[in-house]
């Protein structure tokens, strides 16, 4: 391989397949001498990668945890994982993780050749996913719709999309997107609507074939803190039909980690805690509430406790038949 360019990128590939390569093994791989390996090696250093060497007979080299994340070399099998990997974290419920797995998952995308792309997309329609949360299909959110809107985002690029609201005719909207806000089990994009003129909240799952109309737009001043709570000022009532708040007998840590970021866990001291979970039915209330393991009592609203009678009954006829 003549190519020093491509030969490093080589090399970095075969540091990051193995824990430990020998010299002469490497080299042989690479087809150069011992003595042109050790500068490609320097090359490597030179762009942020900590390779370590080791001298003598059986020396050899190894990449080193280093003080900053350097770019990856994926081959065709890592990128499809990856990014199939990154579809399911952003539709998960670790707090925090959705968000960033787009972010990460639209840089993935937009350099991915469109051979990857299609393999991505046919394992995931292939593959039913194991979400322990109740969302229905009609939420469920296209990945590409995600990625695209996301580049939008990051870009600062006009969009146009198709959009329809319940009850109402799909419409094309010309949008300036702003953020993405991922908030209780559904996705948000907050953008200014130029057709209207002013700020607008979108529900990912009603939004289709986005498309950059390659306009880039400047900033605008934005109406609110930030733009979660803009987005939950925005909804209001129409996301939260029902606001359940109960009296868990466990300690806040646990139960926080077992509901994740769908509900509001708060220390209520000796060893119980007080859980709110915002919810449109009160099956996702129950379920929640049935997660955390221990026992619970509901403080409000008054249709929760015939409603918990009634699955109660449920099951034990299922448990019994």
């Amino acid at each position: 391989m003549t190519d020093p360019s491509a030969r490093t990128l080589r090399l970095l590939s075969l540091l990051q397949a193995r824990r430990y390569w020998p010299g002469p093994d490497l080299a042989g791989r690479l087809g150069v001498s011992v003595r042109t390996l050790r500068r490609d090696v320097d090359r490597l250093r030179e762009l942020g990668y900590p390779v370590s060497a080791s001298r003598g007979v059986d020396g050899g080299y190894a990449l080193a945890p280093g003080a900053a994340l350097p770019p990856l070399v994926l081959d065709d099998d890592e990128a499809v994982a990856l990014a199939v990997g990154l579809q399911a974290a952003a539709a998960g419920p670790v707090a925090g993780m959705a968000e960033t797995s787009v972010r990460a998952l639209a840089k993935l995308v937009q350099v991915m050749p469109a051979r990857l792309r299609r393999r991505v997309e046919a394992l995931r329609a292939m593959t039913v996913p194991a979400g322990w949360g109740p969302t229905s299909a009609h939420d469920a959110v296209d990945p590409a719709v995600l990625t695209a809107v996301a580049l939008a985002c990051r870009d600062t690029e006009r969009t146009v999309f198709g959009y329809a609201p319940p009850g109402r005719e799909r419409t094309e909207r010309t949008v300036e997107p702003h953020r993405l806000v991922a908030l209780g089990r559904r996705w948000y994009l907050v953008g200014w609507d130029l057709d209207r003129g002013d700020w607008r909240v979108f529900r990912l799952d009603r939004l289709d074939a986005p498309r950059g109309t390659g306009a880039v737009f400047g900033p605008r001043r934005f109406p609110a803190e930030d733009a979660a709570a803009y987005v939950r000022e925005r909804i209001g009532s129409a996301w939260t039909r029902f606001v359940v708040e109960a009296v868990v007998a466990a300690p806040a840590g646990p139960v926080r980690e077992r509901i994740g970021r769908w509900a509001t866990v708060t220390d209520d001291g000796e060893g119980g805690c007080r859980v709110r979970v915002e919810a449109d039915d009160l099956d996702w209330a129950a379920l929640a509430l049935g997660v955390t393991g221990a026992p619970f009592t509901v403080l409000s609203p008054p249709e929760m406790g015939p409603h918990l009678r009634a699955l109660a009954a449920r099951y034990t006829a299922a448990a019994t038949s």
